[in-house]
């Protein structure tokens, strides 16, 4: 009887406990989200292991539309010797793949690395006319893929890429270059895969922090259209277009400056004495080398290209002018010597005149000569020549008795001959010629390439 009543109140008190702990219970219980439970692995959960994702979604079927957007991060480097540049941007793609359709009624898509991509169907866009890509890895690969359960795909990575560039440098370094990034699958036809842009213009989009040293931004705009290869067929391809502007200032600092501070230092030499042959000639010669110099420096920043341009026009035509006032006084001294050589025999010719013969000639001597070859005409008759209002210096006449010329000589009529004081007629032009003509060059190339 003892046993039965313990079993009794052993059950009693069982069923109390019970009671007692339904009483703290939740009332309802949580619906669990077949995205959120652990015991359920992503592979399972999308089918991947049912499908063959080596085939495209809706195999046989019509083109797969491809939406594509980018955001340019940065706008690395532009070389015009390799005629490339450097771009870091962000790509995404989307598109449909009902094999990847998951039930789900909170989430409203699984985000996952790079390491499902390898696992799943994903376009084959490449960049054309790239020389060099990369996909970051730091810290871990740059690559974002999402799931939508209707099968909806956002595929996004960050990508460092080099392409070509054309570039027509004929109005260096006053011109504006137009460079186009070009992506395209690179399997798929336009049959298969119809790639466009998913926002039209609004699929591009930039950092407005971006910059370059030597390039002012002018604009970036999209284009798409197809391109035809003979053996494969036709494919959609997107283009990115973005429009760069030159900075001329630090050309005007380093080039054009330099450049006509040479073209004037070598007129300084037209204000020179002809006889400073040492002062001239160095003269000349440093400020040849100089533009000799200037355009090596600025070459070999350039590509070999086999036209001319901008720039080269303006420095070889400045380094014509500063070798044509080299010139100019080597045909001043020249002038002068054969000159110098006609007065000294002339003298010679007449060092045994008398001052007593009836007929006079008159010669006009300046300060260019001494004191001590003036007076070695002592015994001639002396008299200071009128003010001449074109040459305004004060000259010395010299009255030379022609007694024993011969008669046919001494009939002639008397004339006077003037030797010019330290400087030439042809500096005198060149004074005026030289300036005038590299202003009108200015002018006229400023105006064209501006």
């Amino acid at each position: 009887m003892y046993i039965i009543c313990c079993t009794v109140f052993f059950i009693l008190r069982v069923c109390i406990l019970n009671s007692i702990s339904a009483l703290f219970r939740p009332l309802s219980k949580k619906v669990l989200d077949g995205t959120k439970m652990r015991s359920e692995k992503s592979s399972h959960l999308l089918s991947i292991d049912e499908h063959d994702f080596t085939l495209r979604p809706a195999f046989a079927g019509p083109a797969v539309p491809v939406g594509v957007d980018v955001q340019v991060e940065s706008l690395d480097s532009i070389s015009e010797v390799d005629m490339d540049f450097t771009m870091t941007l962000y790509l995404r793609h989307y598109w449909r793949d009902e094999r990847l359709s998951f039930p789900s009624s909170i989430n409203k898509s699984m985000t996952f690395d790079g390491r499902l991509v390898k696992k799943i169907w994903v376009p084959d866009v490449f960049f054309v006319h790239s020389k060099r890509s990369f996909i970051h890895d730091t810290t871990t690969d740059n690559i974002m893929l999402r799931v939508y359960p209707d099968g909806q795909v956002l595929y996004s990575l960050r990508v460092t890429v080099t392409a070509a560039c054309n570039m027509d440098l004929s109005r260096f370094p006053l011109d504006s270059q137009t460079c186009t990034l070009e992506l395209e699958s690179y399997a798929y036809t336009d049959e298969d895969l119809m790639l466009y842009w998913k926002s039209g213009d609004e699929s591009l989009s930039t950092d407005e922090r971006i910059s370059l040293s030597q390039f002012l931004i002018q604009k970036f705009h999209t284009t798409s259209r197809l391109a035809f290869y003979s053996s494969t067929g036709w494919y959609n391809r997107l283009y990115i277009n973005f429009t760069l502007r030159r900075h001329i200032f630090f050309f005007l600092l380093q080039t054009y400056f330099p450049a006509t501070l040479m073209v004037m230092l070598s007129w300084v030499s037209f204000w020179i004495d002809r006889r400073a042959v040492p002062a001239r000639v160095s003269l000349g010669i440093t400020t040849v080398l100089t533009m000799s110099t200037i355009i090596t420096g600025v070459n070999a920043s350039m590509p070999r290209v086999s036209y001319i341009k901008a720039v080269d026009i303006y420095l070889w035509t400045s380094f014509v002018f500063v070798f044509l006032s080299v010139l100019e006084y080597a045909a001043v001294n020249y002038l002068t010597t054969v000159r110098d050589g006609r007065d000294r025999q002339l003298r010679e010719q007449n060092a045994d005149c008398s001052c007593s013969l009836p007929q006079i000639r008159t010669m006009m001597l300046d300060g260019s000569y001494s004191e001590a070859e003036t007076n070695s005409l002592a015994g001639y008759t002396r008299a200071v020549a009128p003010e001449d209002s074109s040459h305004k210096q004060e000259q010395m006449v010299v009255r030379l008795a022609l007694d024993h010329l011969p008669p046919e000589k001494a009939n002639r009529p008397p004339r006077d001959f003037r030797i010019l004081q330290n400087t030439h007629t042809i500096d005198t032009y060149s004074r005026m010629i030289f300036p005038g003509v590299y202003i009108l060059f200015n002018l006229i190339y400023w105006c064209v390439y501006c």
